[in-house]
């Protein structure tokens, strides 16, 4: 129990020093900037942003300055000094500073707390550092814009980040993940591979998958079907659009009205785009009576939906307006609900896992301030989820408030190569939508009864899972995800001939293979195709074509290996069929 606490003192000094060192950047901007007005600059994961109101826009350029004149701030070891003073006097010091006289309005109380180093002083509860000596391990790593209180009507400021450590060696391994983490951008990736593109004139936020990029969207769909067939799930498909009045009935339009797009007239009717397909699964449902014979029903949807995000909060594919769910709702009895709930945890831990994502965490979210229905009902559906995760023995955190406004929920967060974790799975007892739209059964007893309605995703969406998996694997996918998994390369023009029969019979065994018949050089090829991160390049030439043979050689590996055609068919068919996560030939 005291190296917990001690873990909780040590985060506490580290987000400590990091404010402190927001302010010390503060210092700097101004000294290069003596116009500069200053929003807020508080301590984050990994480090400290502050944001400033500056003559000019800044460039990548100009934090090599400002980090300069920082360290002159820290070389000085200028103390912190905590000082009250009164209202009027906070507004006397900070006249010049419209964004702080705004934070002083809103502070309760008479006194006000400043903070010095030296001659700068800034509006500030604290605690700091003892002085700015302290501050050892810190850089400058970007700049962005951003609305002064988060308001899109508010002015735009421009924010610097940092980061800052308490030892250089932990900094310097910070950078280095940081750096590994630029080069697995699936942004940066999904140009370099050609997997998907965003186009200004379309629109943000909307995802035009390339042909590499659907092919690996397709096997994870196709994948997804399989799984859901075998476990009793039907497939539905349901419309884009739908009248406003279902979405007023669902309480969508009340409590997501900022997220949902505006209405369009068709015919005189209010329509909109669908954020979400639980509404046309319910009306599918109640196209019959139902009896409890008949229980659960599982309706599973791969369906596009559109949300509105503001455009400073869009990122490639994992934050867009556009986007394909892995949806699924189950319909069944209370009775029921734990067994239904224990079967979506082994299917969404089996197709992480397939991925080949091992490490996550469990978050099981409880009851927010605002919430429909009884909360007796609300107990006892969050009882209900803890006794799933107790069945399988998962491990797991409590989230207190977060879960949705109809009911608890749980949230499974796995985490990529470099630790970092992405939203996944999502597992939401419903008793919000059975009341409002009256969805029954009939029981045993020949009286109506309502559902519990469960609400579940198993990748989450395709979007955002696709950029998680080309992260994770940094575009090098297992073969049976890769877009292209063999590349056959002719030594000479007059091996072409093999090259084709080569991709002609392993196209028939369902390999995605092709022929680089560029009159380029054998070494040329190889590289480009280790560029494209493409599992296997199979090199021929007269050798090869005498001997019915190819010359395999693994994108991770330097030798080649000589192989029957029919062995490496064999080899990689094999493969592909367990989703292998590497192939050792």
């Amino acid at each position: 129990m005291a190296s917990k606490k001690q873990a909780i003192t040590e985060d506490e000094k580290l987000e400590t020093m990091r404010h402190s060192v927001a302010h010390i950047m503060a210092e700097a901007v101004l000294s290069l900037f003596p116009d500069a007005k200053f929003g807020i600059g508080p301590a984050i994961e990994d480090g400290f942003y502050y944001d400033f109101d500056l003559p000019r826009s800044l460039s990548p350029d100009d934090l090599p300055l400002i980090e300069a004149k920082m360290k002159e701030i820290v070389t000085a070891n200028k103390p912190f000094v905590r000082q009250e003073v009164s209202r009027e006097e906070a507004q006397k010091i900070f006249a010049h500073q419209p964004y702080k006289l705004e934070l002083i309005d809103k502070i309760e109380g008479e006194k006000v707390s400043l903070y010095r180093q030296g001659s700068f002083v800034d509006l500030c509860r604290g605690p700091h550092i003892s002085s700015s000596g302290e501050a050892v391990a810190f850089k400058l790593v970007s700049t962005a814009g951003a609305y002064w209180r988060g308001d899109e009507h508010r002015p735009m400021l421009q924010r610097i980040y940092g980061v800052a450590f308490n030892t250089k060696e932990a900094l310097t391994a910070h950078l280095k993940r940081l750096e590994e983490a630029a080069s697995r951008d699936h942004r940066k990736l999904g140009r370099e591979l050609d997997l998907f593109s965003i186009h200004e004139e379309a629109g943000p936020g909307l995802v035009h998958w390339h042909p590499k990029g659907a092919v690996i969207r397709s096997v994870i769909e196709d994948f997804w079907r399989e799984e859901h067939f075998k476990r009793g799930y039907d497939i539905v498909y349901t419309p884009h659009i739908a009248k406003l009045n279902l979405w007023r009935t669902s309480g969508h339009w009340e409590f997501y009205r900022d997220y949902l797009y505006s209405p369009m007239d068709v015919e005189k009717q209010e329509y909109i785009v669908k954020p979400m397909n639980c509404l046309g699964h319910i009306l599918i449902y109640k196209t019959s009576l139902r009896s409890y014979r008949e229980l659960p029903l599982r309706y599973a949807e791969l369906g596009t939906v559109y949300r509105y995000e503001r455009s400073g909060v869009l990122h490639g594919l994992s934050r867009v307006r556009g986007f394909t769910q892995d949806d699924a709702h189950i319909f069944c009895s209370f009775d029921q609900l734990e067994d239904e709930v224990v079967g979506v945890l082994e299917l969404a831990l089996f197709m992480v896992d397939t991925f080949g994502f091992t490490d996550y965490q469990l978050l099981l979210s409880t009851r927010p301030e605002k919430y429909a229905g009884d909360i007796q009902v609300w107990e006892e559906a969050t009882k209900t989820l803890s006794q799933a995760l107790a069945r399988l023995g998962l491990d797991y955190d409590i989230d207190p408030g977060e879960g949705v406004f109809y009911g608890p929920k749980i949230d499974i967060k796995f985490k990529d190569a470099l630790g970092r974790g992405w939203q996944g799975p999502t597992i939401q007892v419903d008793f919000n939508l059975p009341q409002r739209f009256n969805v029954t059964y009939i029981g045993e007893d020949g009286q109506e009864h309502l559902v519990a309605m469960v609400h579940r995703t198993v990748l989450g969406s395709m979007e955002r899972f696709l950029a998680s998996l080309i992260e994770h694997y940094g575009g090098a996918f297992p073969l049976w995800l890769a877009p292209v998994q063999a590349m056959v390369i002719p030594v000479a023009d007059r091996h072409l001939d093999y090259a084709r029969k080569l991709e002609s019979e392993l196209k028939d065994e369902g390999v995605r293979i092709k022929v680089d018949a560029r009159s380029e050089r054998v070494n040329l090829k190889i590289r480009q195709a280790q560029l494209d991160k493409i599992p296997f390049m199979l090199v021929v030439g007269d050798r090869e074509a005498a001997s019915a043979t190819v010359s395999v050689r693994q994108r991770s590996r330097e030798q080649l290996v000589s192989l029957t055609v029919e062995k490496f068919k064999e080899a990689i068919k094999k493969a592909v069929a367990d989703r292998a996560k590497d192939l050792k030939l």
